[in-house]
């Protein structure tokens, strides 16, 4: 396939072929800042920076309970 292409592309000019390079070079690298980001979000990345007994307390602070007994 990428022979394929060569075949296609050997008769252009030189500053079509930089341009061509520069155009995917910036896809690649738009492609792997995307996949980072991708994976981050995937796992649920904290993104606070709060020590460890500050997160605590505000996750037990969130806290609902509101149990009800039903009768039987």
């Amino acid at each position: 396939m990428i022979d394929s292409y060569l075949e296609l592309l050997k008769n252009l000019d030189p500053k079509s072929k930089l341009d061509l390079i520069s155009k995917l070079s910036k896809s690649i690298k738009s492609d792997l800042n995307r996949k980072k980001s991708t994976f981050q979000k995937s796992f649920g990345a904290w993104d606070k920076s709060d020590d460890a007994e500050e997160i605590i307390n505000e996750i037990r602070e969130s806290r609902n309970f509101n149990r009800t007994i039903e009768e039987l």
